[in-house]
């Protein structure tokens, strides 16, 4: 469970520490002491801690320090930055542009749709399930690209037999050696992502993490199937060592997430990788048994310089800590544009950096007012640059830790401008 400040909120009620994050569980300040010593999120969380594969901050990132330094919110990010001089935000423009420029290549545009998630993407499905198209298009496309990298096979035709209506997943006949056994979906959320993976490819073993609760679940009908086991784990991933989960011992994983938002992405890919590597003195072995890691990030303006994966990475090319907060900042201004013709041209382009980003006209104004003046597409250009070279530290982290991966555009940006899919294969089998 994450750390929670417990302070003032309007008609004198006051947040409980016992409530995992987000949550707007309060009570009256006057019975908060006594409430804490019987809430039923303390007898959850009590629970949680007494698991195995609990330990508080194993892939925070951070050192002793970092795991007690709170989040710097949105609101503090933007103080910073108006803080700044004209010139001072000026450079920051100049040097976002540059390191852009040096080492962001042109995303590949990779809008996979496979023939396997046909019927899903024909609405051939029970109508009872939640059908959003562009939700159906997401998730069809980050399978096509893991099957596309190696990652993901097509089921054999006869050892795959769905009833699409009720999703039943016939068993009795042998699985290909090559086949992957689980998958661990992480920000899972309801699990449709997991559902349609298991739906069309056959996936005999899932794990969903997801801290908060929710109500239709793909859960009921994923449990349904007798070829499904199913275990939902409810943690935030920055306390899972995913190692100590039992049931997940010994056998090869795919590890997936569509929208993980801000950190989550960089806790996810320590979750995974980090014990394995440090285990073997910095490179894998045989003992490693993650297949493949399949992340659809998004929410960059989240992110905190605490738990980003490559802040070596940035440092050496002279972005601070205060640097990539503001460029998280930045990066808000991708998703709030109206992604119109023309600015979808720019950022489904083969490259950013040929487009061109004015200066601003500053002198005499301060820095709000500079941003202000800004034409929207040069604040959504400016934004892209932002995701991208974060997202491109990211990208190099997973290559270094014994990984083939990929950054990829995996639909187009009027479909979803969180559109960015990092994927990635093990160069190691066991």
């Amino acid at each position: 469970m994450e750390r929670r400040c417990q302070f003032w909120v309007p008609n004198k009620r006051r947040l409980c520490a016992n409530a995992p994050l987000p949550s707007s569980h309060s009570v009256l300040h006057e019975n908060l002491e006594s409430h804490i010593k019987r809430c039923p999120f303390r007898k959850q969380a009590q629970a949680l801690e007494s698991q195995p594969y609990y330990s508080k901050g194993i892939n925070s990132g951070g050192g002793a320090g970092d795991l007690e330094e709170e989040n710097v919110g949105s609101a503090a990010k933007r103080r910073a930055i108006f803080k700044l001089s004209v010139t001072e935000f000026h450079d920051l423009v100049k040097k976002i542009k540059s390191i852009h420029s040096a080492i962001v290549e042109g995303l590949k545009d990779s809008y996979v749709m496979p023939d396997t998630c046909d019927k899903w993407l024909k609405q051939q499905v029970d109508r009872r399930l939640p059908y959003q198209k562009k939700h159906v298009l997401q998730q069809a496309s980050i399978l096509g690209n893991m099957e596309e990298l190696g990652i993901l096979r097509k089921p054999a035709k006869e050892s795959h037999d769905v009833v699409c209506g009720e999703c039943e997943i016939s068993d009795g006949l042998h699985r290909e050696e090559h086949e992957v056994p689980a998958v661990v979906e992480f920000g899972a959320g309801r699990g449709y992502l997991t559902h349609m993976l298991a739906d069309c490819y056959g996936i005999s073993k899932v794990f969903l993490v997801e801290r908060r609760s929710y109500k239709l679940k793909a859960d009921r009908t994923l449990r349904q199937s007798q070829s499904i086991i199913l275990e939902r784990l409810r943690i935030d991933i920055e306390d899972l060592n995913l190692h100590a989960v039992e049931s997940l011992r010994g056998l090869p994983y795919l590890a997936i997430g569509k929208h993980l938002c801000g950190p989550a992405t960089d806790l996810t890919m320590r979750c995974c990788l980090t014990a394995q590597y440090n285990q073997n003195k910095g490179r894998f072995s045989s003992n490693s048994f993650l297949r493949g890691v399949v992340l659809a990030t998004c929410c960059h303006h989240l992110c905190q310089w605490k738990h980003y994966s490559n802040t070596k990475f940035l440092m050496g090319l002279g972005i601070t800590k205060e640097d990539f907060h503001a460029m998280t900042w930045f990066s808000s201004w991708a998703v709030d544009a109206d992604h119109s013709y023309e600015l979808s041209n720019i950022v489904d382009g083969p490259c950013l950096n040929n487009s061109e980003l004015k200066e601003p006209d500053i002198e005499g104004r301060g820095v709000e007012e500079a941003i202000q003046n800004m034409p929207a597409v040069e604040r959504a250009i400016l934004g892209f640059m932002c995701k991208e070279i974060i997202d491109t530290g990211r990208l190099l982290w997973l290559r270094e830790h014994g990984l083939d991966a990929q950054l990829v555009k995996y639909v187009s940006s009027n479909i979803s401008p969180e559109n960015h899919l990092l994927v990635a294969k093990s160069r190691f089998k066991s």
